[in-house]
C-alpha cells in the first residue's frame, strides 16, 4: 500500500518510514526540514519539502500521490517553547493537522495514524502508570495542542468515514535524535557529556518519564497499518525513570566523571509520569522490547 508520512525527515518518523519501506510499502514523505534532516529520509521514499500549514500544496500532493494511509508525525514538540510563545505550536499542530485531515477525507484515505503524547497529555495523574481512560489535563500549550488534535481527528474521521488510530507516546529515544534540540534528554545529555561538559538537570533529579526505544515505536506504527480502529493507545513501558538515573546511566557509558548542574524546575513540565501498554498488547500484540540501558548504549553510539 502507499503511505504518506509527515515529519519523515525527523527522528521518530524517519524510523517509521524505514519500517514501512522494509515491509515493502510505497512511502511518500512530507517534511519542511525545520527540525528534520534530509539525510534521515529513506532513499526509497518519495520526498516533498513542504510545510503542512500550506493547504494548497498539501492538497496537490494528496491528489497526485493518492495515499491509502496517512501517518502524521510532523509537529512542534517543545514544551518550554510552547509556553513562551504558544501560537506557532497551535498553528502547526492544529491547523496543519486540519489541512491533512481535509486532504485525507477529500482523497479517500483509508486510515489516519497520529502521534500524540502520553508524556504531556495526562498532566499529573493520581494513578501512575496512566492508562487511556485517565483524563487529559495538559500543563502546556504543546500538550493541549496534541489533545485538541486528537479531538479534531475523531471529528473529521466521522465526517469523512475513514479510520484513525492515535498513539500516545512516552519519551522516545535512539539514533537520529537531535542532541541540540529542546526535547530528547538522552541525546542532549549524551552529546554534552561525550564532549566532557556539564549537563543541566531541571529540578532535583527526581522528575520522571517513561522511556521507549525508537525501534519499538516504529514497530507499533507498522502493526497499526492492519490493527486498531478508531482508538487511542498508549505505547509505554509503564515504568518511571528519573532524570538522575538518566544522568547516572549516561555517565557510566561515557565514563563521565563530573556531576550535573541543577537548575529550577521548569513551569509546564510534568513532574512524574509513566504510561501503560496493556491496551497496546491486547489490540496490536505490541510490547516494548529494548530495555532502557541497552537502548542508551545504542543511542550513544550514534552521537
Amino acid at each position: 500500500m502507499k503511505i504518506l508520512v509527515t515529519g519523515g525527515a525527523g527522528f521518530i518518523a524517519s524510523h517509521v518510514v524505514d519500517a514501512y519501506v522494509s515491509a515493502g510499502h510505497k512511502v511518500v514523505v512530507i517534511d519542511n526540514l525545520a527540525t528534520g534532516f534530509k539525510k534521515n529520509v529513506n532513499k526509497k521514499a518519495k520526498f516533498y519539502i513542504v510545510d503542512i500549514r500550506n493547504a494548497k500544496k498539501i492538497n496537490e500532493i494528496f491528489k497526485k500521490e493518492k495515499p491509502d494511509i496517512v501517518n502524521h508525525h510532523a509537529a512542534i514538540a517543545e514544551v518550554v517553547k510552547s509556553l513562551r510563545d504558544p501560537m506557532p505550536t497551535f498553528d502547526v499542530n492544529i491547523n496543519g493537522t486540519i489541512n491533512l485531515l481535509l486532504a485525507s477525507g477529500q482523497n479517500k484515505v483509508k486510515k489516519f495514524i497520529f502521534s500524540s503524547t502520553g508524556g504531556a497529555i495526562y498532566g499529573e495523574p493520581k494513578k501512575i502508570p496512566a492508562d487511556e481512560a485517565t483524563k487529559p489535563v495538559p500543563l502546556s500549550p504543546y500538550g493541549l495542542s496534541k489533545y485538541l488534535g486528537e479531538i479534531i481527528i475523531d471529528f473529521y474521521a466521522r465526517t469523512y468515514g475513514f479510520e484513525y488510530l492515535i498513539f500516545r507516546y512516552p519519551n522516545v529515544f535512539g539514533p537520529r535524535q537531535n542532541p541540540k534540540g529542546e526535547a530528547g534528554v538522552i541525546a542532549i545529555f549524551g552529546g554534552i557529556m561525550k564532549s566532557g561538559k556539564q549537563p543541566v538537570i531541571f529540578g532535583d533529579g527526581t522528575k520522571t518519564r517513561d522511556y521507549a526505544f525508537v525501534s519499538d515505536i516504529a514497530k507499533a506504527n507498522l502493526l497499526a497499518l492492519k490493527k486498531g480502529k478508531n482508538d487511542i493507545i498508549n505505547l509505554g513501558w509503564g515504568k518511571k525513570i528519573s532524570d538522575q538515573r538518566i544522568f547516572d546511566t549516561i555517565a557510566k557509558y561515557t565514563h563521565f566523571k563530573g556531576k550535573p548542574s541543577y537548575s529550577p524546575f521548569r513551569k509546564g513540565e510534568v513532574y512524574q509520569i509513566a504510561i501503560t501498554n496493556a491496551k497496546a498488547k491486547k489490540i496490536l500484540g505490541w510490547q516494548p522490547k529494548v530495555k532502557f540501558e541497552n537502548g542508551v548504549k545504542e543511542a550513544l553510539k550514534n552521537l
